[in-house]
């Protein structure tokens, strides 16, 4: 956008500078080729004088000798024809095609108009004037005439419209720029706030300064807009928070309860029971997820903390023992990872031991900032593996395993939080890997 700014405001200064440059040097063209004419033709009277003086007297010494002074000294070619049309007298070297002006000054016409001088041409000009007095012709003087001096001045003033057009668009491409930028500094100022937001940090706002002032009450309309969404949003967290807090009592309380009538059932009723704890350890398990997910949305836990990997994997090892599931950790036993990361790996440690079939393998390794934890499992489709990030997702053929569907939710807001990037990625030849992109360390 800036660039295209740039590029517009500068065609349109380079028509301006073209249409004040091109006309004024054109016009000093004109203006030299006609002061060049009027130098000339002095010149071609004076000469056309002496010859119809020489005619009349029958001598053309004088008239020899000041032509011959006069091409010595600039360099000119003179020509002298009788009224026949005869060549009388030649001085310097003529090159020129006379027949047109010859025609003209023979009917007692003189040159008025010569081709306009420019630094590429002509090299010379002919002028012609009829030599008599009235309507008694008596020959005609032919002047060419070198122009280089012409050439040179017109040179010298094409040159100094084109330095200062060249000036004046250096000076008018910086001050298109500094506008371009004083135009869009507002759209870079929301371009650089929406990708903050987009990353995940809601705080960020645009600075309304310079800039057009409908745009800048578009900033202030954007942050006036984003203010209300953060306040939305942590309202929203308040309310799972709070509520997931609250039901955490009364859970506790009726578990309790219901423990304390398990010596009054009887015999039919004890699967009853067996399935009502099952369902209210599933909602309180649901509780502690939605709160967790909670305090993670909030930034709760997730700042610049460090965990080392090695004692958490070495606790998961008497779970994976219990279950027949091998788990092999390719790590170092100093590896220190956010402990947001640590935590993700929890998640996918403990997804793992519940869907690896016994005798399966769990492997973690940590190489070059990425933290993989891949099994030899079911794995999942690519369509299941797009929407197992989202909250409250299970998968048909896991339906009857316990948990709440927001595990995988959870990472993806720790590994937000953390600046990491998670992936679900398919295992070879069969499972799934669940890849965590560490951001980079200074």
């Amino acid at each position: 956008m800036n660039a295209r700014l740039v590029v517009t405001f500068t065609t349109l200064i380079v028509f301006i500078v073209a249409a004040l440059a091109v006309p004024l040097g054109l016009a000093y063209a004109s203006h030299r080729t006609n002061r060049l004419l009027l130098d000339r033709r002095a010149d071609a009277t004076r000469f056309a004088e002496l010859a119809d003086q020489a005619t009349r007297e029958d001598d053309r010494s004088g008239l020899v000798a000041e032509i011959n002074r006069y091409a010595d000294l600039y360099g000119a070619a003179v020509r002298v024809r009788d009224r026949n049309g005869a060549a009388v007298f030649t001085a310097g070297g003529f090159d020129s095609d006379e027949r047109e002006p010859l025609r003209l000054a023979l009917s007692g016409r003189t040159t008025d108009d010569l081709p306009t001088i420019s630094p590429f041409g002509p090299a010379t000009v002919l002028l012609a004037e009829p030599a008599g007095r009235d309507a008694q012709l008596s020959g005609v003087v032919l002047l060419q005439a070198p122009t280089d001096q012409a050439r040179l001045d017109v040179s010298l003033v094409w040159g100094a419209l084109a330095l200062g057009a060249l000036v004046a668009l250096a000076y008018s491409v910086l001050a298109a720029r500094r506008l371009a930028r004083w135009i869009l500094r507002p759209v870079t100022e929301l371009d650089r706030t929406t990708r903050a937001i987009a990353q995940g940090r809601l705080d960020a706002r645009a600075h309304p300064g310079a800039g057009p002032s409908e745009l800048r009450r578009l900033e202030e309309r954007f942050n006036a807009m984003a203010d209300a969404v953060a306040g939305a949003m942590e309202r929203q967290r308040a309310f799972v928070a709070d509520a997931s807090h609250e039901l955490r009592t009364p859970l506790t309380v009726l578990g309790l309860r219901l423990e304390n009538l398990e010596p009054h059932l009887r015999g039919d009723g004890t699967a009853e029971f067996e399935e009502a704890m099952a369902e209210l350890d599933r909602l309180a398990l649901l509780v502690e997820d939605l709160l967790a997910l909670a305090r993670v949305e909030a930034g709760a836990g997730v700042g610049g903390k460090e965990a080392e990997l090695a004692p958490r994997l070495a606790a998961w090892r008497e779970v994976y023992a219990a279950n027949d599931v091998h788990l092999i950790a390719d790590i170092s036993e100093m590896s220190v990872v956010p402990e947001a990361a640590a935590r993700i790996a929890d998640i996918a440690l403990d997804n793992a031991q519940k869907f690896v079939p016994a005798g399966g393998t769990v492997t973690v390794t940590l190489e070059h900032g990425v933290l993989r934890v891949t099994d030899d499992g079911p794995g999942l489709g690519e369509e299941e593996r797009s929407e197992a990030l989202g909250r409250f997702w299970r998968s048909g053929a896991h339906a009857n395993e316990p948990g709440s569907g927001l595990g995988l939710a959870i990472a993806t807001e720790l590994a937000r939080a953390c600046g990491a990037t998670l992936r679900l990625l398919p295992a070879t030849p069969h499972g799934l890997i669940v890849e965590l992109q560490l951001p980079s360390q200074p």
